[in-house]
């Protein structure tokens, strides 16, 4: 992979803090539900939110 310019660098450094925000608020937010389809659906969140984290990271190798 080509290097990353210092906007490409700063731009992905926001995605991947916005997705660790995401992660902990949806993390909350499943913790608190009582409805088992909206617990599902918040743990659900946080996968999706952490895979897409893991391959944003992946670009900084």
């Amino acid at each position: 992979m080509a290097n990353l310019n210092q906007v490409e660098l700063q731009n992905l450094r926001h995605l991947i803090g916005s997705h660790d925000t995401a992660i902990q608020k949806f993390t909350t937010y499943a913790q608190q539900a009582t409805d088992p389809q909206v617990k599902a659906f918040f743990q659900k969140q946080v996968q999706d939110a952490q895979a897409t984290k893991q391959k944003l990271m992946s670009f900084l190798n």
